[in-house]
């Protein structure tokens, strides 16, 4: 296990850093590493790592959600709450349609399998998104209108919304009637979420201004109390429903209102943080990756893909209006809503585990979307964002 963790991290490094000097995204050369060690090339990656790849997936996101929680904003968020909200389920509503649409025309699908591969694409990927956003955030890209903030609260809620979708399509596949508790759970689970993070937030800022602890200790707190969310969302024990993700960052934001001199020391321990669970997390995505589903693919899946995407950023334009973004704004978050990689990941492989007749196409095109979507995105956004977006004049 210990040698397949050095390979990762030192090919995913070197390979990353390979892709940068070639102006192109590091995490096109950490998918790349996955692709190579994976077990469908060289299989160098230790068969107990893969076993838990979710789960060190999981824990990666948490690192990045928490960063973004710390980093945010709630004035930044009120900015921009109608577009926020629509940000969450209209995009990828958009890409559904989209899919029903082109995919029986394209790859001769039903209607109801057609609605099972729209609701594994449509969702973004979050660990792409973020850590972009966090760095026009940085470099004061975008945040006089609140831009990458607006992105990153419809990204880390997008997933929730899809993954409902999902479970209820390929519930109405295997026979299973759909009901509407089904759907409330989508807005209860993201309330409850947010209530639980922000309750969390709260203690916990209490606690760090009566309780004089190292910031390492607070960073333990933290991720040990997001791994517990995590288990209890997980837990069929636990009856309220409610997302883990969206409470983590929740606790963040929370904690930044209340503390803020201390969450900005816990974001940058977090971004160091990052650093190693980046790689960790686009090595395992890769490692997903069959490469001979995505050649069998074809001109037609591609096309498909391109397609969908238009879709999405239909969903998008739809988003923003009546805003006071320009078009050059509104192009950017267009483009910038567009990459896909761990929800396709965790769930591209499930209708074919199902045993569902659609199980095979789907995964093929959940692959060719992470190979497509997740570095041409991660492009367009680092050669976009000073093009399209106005940085923010400091007093």
């Amino acid at each position: 296990m210990l040698i397949s963790i050095a390979y990762m991290l030192m090919m995913g490094m070197f390979l990353g850093w390979i892709c940068k000097k070639l102006q192109l995204p590091a995490l096109m050369g950490m998918i790349l590493t996955g692709i190579i060690l994976g077990p469908h090339i060289l299989n160098l990656i230790d068969e107990s790592i893969l076993q838990i790849s979710s789960e060190l997936r999981k824990i990666a996101l948490i690192i990045i959600l928490m960063r973004a929680g710390l980093s945010l904003n709630v004035d930044d968020l009120k900015k921009v709450g109608r577009p926020a909200i629509l940000m969450c389920f209209l995009p990828a509503c958009f890409e559904i349609t989209g899919m029903i649409l082109l995919a029986p025309k394209l790859l001769g699908m039903t209607i109801l399998d057609s609605a099972i591969l729209g609701s594994v694409i449509a969702a973004v990927s979050p660990a792409v998104i973020v850590p972009k956003m966090l760095k026009l955030m940085e470099e004061h890209y975008g945040t006089t209108k609140s831009i990458p903030q607006l992105i990153l609260a419809g990204a880390s809620v997008d997933d929730v919304f899809v993954i409902v979708l999902f479970s209820a399509f390929t519930g109405l596949a295997k026979g299973n009637q759909i009901s509407i508790t089904s759907f409330l759970t989508i807005p209860v689970s993201i309330l409850t979420g947010i209530g639980i993070g922000i309750l969390i937030g709260c203690v916990l800022a209490k606690y760090f201004e009566n309780i004089h602890i190292r910031d390492t200790a607070k960073i333990l707190i933290l991720l040990c109390i997001s791994f517990v969310l995590v288990t209890l969302e997980d837990s069929s024990k636990f009856l309220l429903p409610f997302s883990a993700l969206i409470a983590i960052m929740s606790m963040g934001i929370a904690l930044q209102k209340k503390r803020q001199i201390v969450a900005v020391r816990l974001s940058l321990k977090f971004n160091k943080l990052w650093v190693a669970a980046e790689i960790l997390l686009f090595v395992l995505v890769g490692a997903t990756v069959d490469l001979k589903y995505a050649a069998s693919a074809g001109i037609s899946a591609v096309i498909l893909i391109f397609g969908v995407l238009l879709f999405r950023m239909a969903g998008v334009f739809c988003c923003l209006i009546k805003t006071n973004l320009s078009m050059k704004e509104r192009l950017f978050c267009m483009i910038g809503y567009t990459p896909k990689a761990t929800v396709q990941a965790a769930i591209g492989g499930v209708p074919l585990a199902m045993g569902l007749s659609c199980g095979n196409i789907v995964l093929t095109i959940a692959v060719l979307a992470i190979l497509i979507t997740a570095p041409c995105g991660a492009f367009l956004i680092e050669q976009t964002y000073q093009k399209l977006l106005t940085p923010e004049t400091r007093q």
